[in-house]
């Protein structure tokens, strides 16, 4: 079950919130230093970690479902969001060097088929990262965040389903091993939480983070949706070397608040 968007955005503009997305978008950073010329999508509720992206890739966009809602991204400056299907992303074949998943694949009801549309909209070379619940974790266990939305994953599950789908996992993170208190004590000690819980519990993230890239060989049962959305904005977002929108689709890059359904 999906959060809806003014929970998500409540939560980021908090202290707690915060204090996550920093953490978080440190490890994304690691794994992926360098984005320059690349065009880049972040599915789910992602854009709290994809501002580090804008100024040095090609492109950056955000896919939203409409279940969850929709809101315009960045607050300020030229909209960057597009309302998705999870059945049907909105993106050429092809057309993508790099997806980040956060908030996305453990609310999903149809998540094998959500991994499969990505592998399609996926670069032959292309790269996924997804960020999900750890079971095991404290975030997947209290109501207070978003994290503890939809389904918590094992390390295990988490590598059966990417495989089922045709992604090879590549590498491996982890993040968020302090409580999800919002005690003053505990978030401004936050970054010590993460060096602590590295070592003296690495197996109680709150959160996974995988890298993984596309096998070489067309998944199964992976017949396109006929399409359902265009793109019409005044400076419609171009992929590099191609269409990044699917041309049979009538989808819309929207500029104010999208309400839920």
């Amino acid at each position: 079950m999906r959060a809806d968007i003014t929970e998500y955005r409540a939560f980021y503009d908090s202290r707690l919130g915060t204090i996550a997305r920093r953490l978080v978008r440190r490890r994304l950073r690691q794994l992926w230093p360098d984005v320059r010329g690349l065009t880049l999508a972040g599915l789910g509720y992602a854009t709290p970690y994809l501002a580090p992206f804008v100024d040095e890739a090609a492109a950056v966009i955000a896919a939203m479902p409409a279940e969850q809602g929709a809101v315009a991204w960045p607050r300020a400056g030229a909209n960057r969001v597009v309302l998705a299907d999870d059945t049907n992303l909105p993106f050429d074949d092809g057309a993508l060097d790099r997806v980040v998943m956060i908030h996305a694949l453990e609310t999903s009801d149809v998540w094998r088929t959500l991994l499969r549309q990505v592998w399609r909209a996926l670069k032959p070379d292309g790269r996924l990262i997804a960020v999900v619940p750890n079971r095991r974790g404290l975030w997947a266990a209290f109501g207070n965040t978003p994290y503890a939305h939809g389904h918590a994953y094992t390390r295990f599950q988490l590598d059966r389903l990417l495989g089922e789908a045709m992604f090879r996992p590549e590498r491996w993170d982890q993040a968020l091993y302090g409580p999800p208190s919002r005690l003053g004590f505990v978030m401004r000690t936050g970054r010590a939480w993460e060096r602590a819980g590295r070592i003296l519990y690495p197996g109680l993230p709150g959160l996974l983070i995988v890298e993984a890239s596309k096998a070489m060989y067309a998944p199964a049962g992976g017949a396109r949706a006929k399409a359902v959305l265009r793109p019409v904005a005044a400076k419609p977002v171009a992929a590099r070397g191609g269409a990044l929108f699917r041309g049979d689709q009538e989808d819309r890059l929207f500029g104010e608040d999208v309400g839920r359904g």
